[in-house]
């Protein structure tokens, strides 16, 4: 069996060489030094920062959880604490599964093969992400659940109940179905500057393009599916609006209930502080996962797109394939909340605080972008171009962000702001949402920087410039693509984002996010519809954007 290894080629032996030869051993060395030496200040000194902010939430669990004494303990021997753990876990690994099996072919077929209309389908694939899971779960209860769309359909074929759409399957369904888009970014972008010669060498070989994808492509973009399935985990751990409204008892919840049923802050500490060790189990399985395959491009490859692959007699089922999510994912959740909403307008609902709701949902979501964005550039490369225990540390603290819940972020924030100026201010509920959602750009940014050749900085820098010069100059141009990704994906999620705004905005400072669950939480669907559909138009831009841009490199010689 052929197997074609994504490594980098050692140089060619010429005659009459010796002193080309010598430089590219010198070359040779340099790199394999670079992991072993040690970073330079402006960049270890901010990813430092960075895992410290990161552990403010960290630090408040561990202070309530000290305070609380003895009770809060007696909670992990209960049957029940047990429970929320293996239900948290199933959960978090079967989504998942179920978005890598999802958004890897999805992200094959719209960027690497002969799909009709694939800069459609790259498009509305991607869009389901600006859907707040906690829309989807109301969603999927209208849909699906007793009384709802689809058993009013069915009633007169003489179907009086669905199985029920509570619980896990419930949950799984609605979590895959809007967090897919963040393993499909990651696989598409990472697909996208992929050399293309090491599949055209397959092919040469005998292998067809299926074979090619399994043998050359997959192993290749490896990093980029670990990435992005590592999100979808820690989403799936943190997330309270899906597993509340389809009623799995999963960690968030238990933890809500701590805080406001039995008004226990130090039992919901403790549980809180289960989900980060949780969390750093998942985060040693991707790491396990990731290897250390070295997959960035060299040689002439470098600037070019590869040949489409023809699907041939596929075609009609890829295109269904890919009608199917869509369709599930983003064509249903709309049509349901066009309903709502032209109910809403013919009962003569207000809407005239919509656009400056609008206008806060942007704002927060830029500010939370471009501040992660350019706080996960130093710790994307400290992670890809120096080893140790420093790194390895600050990758790990760095990531603790996204595993807490959103609650107990928010908390963390209010307790620590609570009597000083800078609460309840939009620099603090900034902040919070910075931390809670940099592991998104740290993932997308790694997985950028994977492709670029630290080949191409030494020769940046043998140049005249300097370190930071060649990133800034050499790096981060050719990593704009993955960069640009993760920080759409914060923007996004920053949009959404729900128990931070409850807690930490401006009075009167409402988001749609914010209005979105007011209505909903009083069972008022038309009056969540009109919100929640200009959230979604909103958070769409940012796709929409980078569109044109993705197009233009399709026709990249």
């Amino acid at each position: 069996m052929l197997t074609i290894r994504p490594r980098i080629a050692r140089p060619l032996s010429l005659p009459h060489s010796g002193g080309l030869s010598d430089r590219a051993s010198t070359a040779r060395g340099r790199l394999a030094a670079s992991r072993g030496r040690r970073p330079p200040p402006w960049i270890f000194l901010p990813a430092i920062l960075v895992a410290a902010a990161e552990l403010l939430p960290l630090i408040y669990l561990v202070a309530r959880t000290v305070e609380a004494g003895d009770s809060a303990w007696q909670m992990l021997a209960r049957t029940r604490t047990v429970e929320v753990v293996l239900n948290t876990v199933l959960l978090a690994g079967a989504v998942s599964l179920a978005t890598i099996v999802v958004a890897v072919p999805l992200a094959w077929l719209t960027s690497r093969t002969d799909l009709p209309g694939r800069r459609y389908w790259s498009t509305a694939a991607a869009l389901p992400l600006v859907i707040p899971s906690y829309i989807g779960a109301l969603v999927i209860v209208a849909a699906f659940g007793p009384r709802g769309m689809a058993q009013s359909l069915l009633a007169p074929l003489g179907i009086e109940r669905l199985p029920s759409i509570y619980g896990f399957f419930g949950s799984w369904l609605t979590l895959t179905l809007f967090t897919y888009p963040y393993v499909y970014l990651t696989v598409r972008a990472a697909l996208r500057n992929l050399d293309p010669s090491l599949e055209e060498a397959a092919r040469c070989l005998g292998y067809g393009p299926w074979r090619t994808f399994f043998a050359v492509t997959l192993p290749q973009i490896r990093p980029a599916a670990a990435a992005g399935g590592l999100l979808v985990a820690l989403y799936a751990i943190g997330d309270f609006g899906v597993v509340t409204l389809l009623r799995y008892d999963a960690f968030t919840r238990a933890i809500y209930v701590q805080y406001r049923s039995a008004l226990d802050r130090g039992g919901a500490a403790l549980l809180a502080l289960l989900l980060v060790a949780l969390s750093i189990v998942v985060l040693a399985i991707e790491l396990r996962a990731r290897g250390n395959a070295t997959i960035h491009r060299l040689g002439s490859g470098a600037g070019r797109r590869g040949r489409p692959v023809t699907l041939g007699r596929a075609k009609v089922p890829a295109l269904l394939f890919c009608a199917l999510v869509v369709g599930a994912a983003l064509v249903l959740p709309i049509g349901i909340l066009a309903f709502w909403l032209a109910r809403s307008l013919a009962a003569g609902a207000d809407l005239s605080g919509l656009p400056r709701a609008a206008l806060h949902s942007l704002t927060l979501g830029f500010w939370t972008a471009l501040i992660a964005t350019l706080c996960a550039l130093p710790v994307a490369i400290l992670l890809v171009r120096y080893s140790g225990s420093g790194p390895r540390l600050v990758e790990r603290l760095a990531y603790l962000g996204y595993a807490l819940p959103g609650l107990v972020v928010a908390l963390a924030f209010v307790a620590f702001g609570s009597g000083t100026p800078f609460y309840q201010t939009l620099g603090m509920l900034i902040a919070a949402c910075v931390v809670r959602f940099l592991p998104e750009a740290i993932g997308s940014t790694r997985a950028a920087l994977l492709h670029v050749s630290p080949r191409l900085e030494e020769a940046a820098r043998g140049l005249g410039r300097s370190q930071l010069g060649a990133v800034a100059s050499v790096t981060a141009p050719l990593a704009r693509s993955g960069i640009l990704a993760g920080a759409a994906l914060v923007l996004l999620t920053a949009m959404k984002e729900l128990p931070a705004t409850l807690l930490l905005s401006p009075t009167g400072w409402d988001t749609l996010a914010v209005e979105v669950w007011t209505a909903a939480n009083d069972a008022a669907y038309g009056e969540a519809a009109a919100p929640a559909l200009l959230l979604i138009a909103a958070a769409a831009i940012p796709m929409l954007l980078l569109a044109p841009r993705d197009r233009v490199q399709e026709h990249a010689p």
